[in-house]
């Protein structure tokens, strides 16, 4: 899940907790091209307040014209947007991009069961498994369970009654001390939707840092921190990237220990060869957990600018996520 999908359940709670209805909304389906994946999220209340994203905006716009009108006063329906219209009562607007989506529309009265239930999202999102989310149809009921591990982000059952959402920890980015490079992944890593870290002991490196609001400064041993129960899932990506090996060093050899996704620190193939003898001989360091680092970090691209780096970090982070492999020479 993205850090925004997480800032949508909190909205939609605390609207909730002010006795107001509110829609959610879930991207059930895409087909061609589409900005936002199944499962994405936007909330919204009658008079238009919103948060989250759909589309590039366009959906956006007409469902809260729509609902301003009155519309979706089911507890749950599916909207398909991009699709020829079949009558006037189903008329939708057609995607620029040409592509379809369709989209789980939920209308949620300020009830203790609602609010429950979406708290019970929220803690998930920042847990440490993933759950299915199950959502009727028929009547709107809504439950949480235990999900396996992969497989697709929606299914609907064959029988088009129940939508099944996966629900998982948000993505996030640990940075494991401060740098030029580790500030520019921290930008870019907030602009993909990832919950964003930074941990510097370092008072001399730290003490004038201005950073964004989106970013949380923990001023502690990025090790201690990483190894801290529930830190990492495997929606993590720890990075080191200061060239101290005080710091990168230590931070590696915790982050083995989780279940973070991705890990990476930053250096030559000379350097890295040094380190990863470093990581077995000091470290205890097994071949297997060496080889879960990414060392060299980030993908080939002949960067030289921390800009250009952390790009290459950050592409590399999320091939990793989608579960791809970049393209060989």
């Amino acid at each position: 899940m993205q850090n925004l999908d997480y800032r949508v359940v909190e909205q939609a709670i605390e609207w909730l907790r002010d006795d107001r209805t509110v829609w959610l909304c879930t991207v059930v389906s895409t087909f061609g091209s589409s900005p936002r994946e199944p499962g994405s999220l936007m909330v919204a209340t009658a008079d238009g307040a919103h948060l989250g994203s759909l589309s590039g905006g366009c959906i956006e716009e007409d469902f809260l014209a729509r609902l301003a009108d009155g519309e979706y006063d089911l507890p749950a329906v599916i909207v398909r947007y991009g699709a020829p219209a079949e009558g006037p009562e189903n008329a939708r607007i057609r995607l620029p991009c040409g592509g379809i989506l369709e989209v789980l529309v939920e209308r949620m009265a300020a009830t203790t069961e609602n609010l429950y239930h979406l708290g019970e999202v929220r803690k998930v999102m920042g847990g440490e498994k993933e759950f299915a989310r199950q959502v009727s149809l028929t009547d709107g009921k809504r439950g949480l369970e235990p999900a396996e591990l992969g497989g697709l982000q929606v299914i609907q059952d064959e029988g088009g009654e129940v939508v099944r959402i996966r629900v998982g920890p948000v993505a996030k980015l640990i940075l494991a001390g401060y740098s030029t490079v580790a500030e520019a992944c921290a930008n870019f890593a907030i602009s993909l939707g990832y919950q964003v870290v930074l941990c510097d002991p370092r008072e001399e490196v730290t003490r004038d840092l201005i950073l964004p609001g989106e970013i949380e400064f923990i001023p502690q041993l990025p090790s201690l921190y990483i190894a801290s129960p529930g830190t990492c899932t495997q929606s993590t990506a720890v990075v080191a990237v200061t060239h101290d090996p005080r710091i990168d060093d230590l931070a590696m050899m915790a982050a083995v220990k989780t279940s973070a996704g991705y890990l990476g620190v930053m250096g030559s193939r000379r350097t890295s060869e040094a380190r990863a003898e470093r990581l077995r001989r000091a470290g205890g360091l097994s071949d297997k957990d060496i080889e879960r680092i990414k060392m060299p970090i980030g993908l080939d691209l002949g960067s030289k600018t921390p800009a250009e780096i952390a790009l290459a970090i950050m592409a590399d982070i999320v091939c990793v996520r989608r579960g791809r492999l970049p393209a060989t020479p």
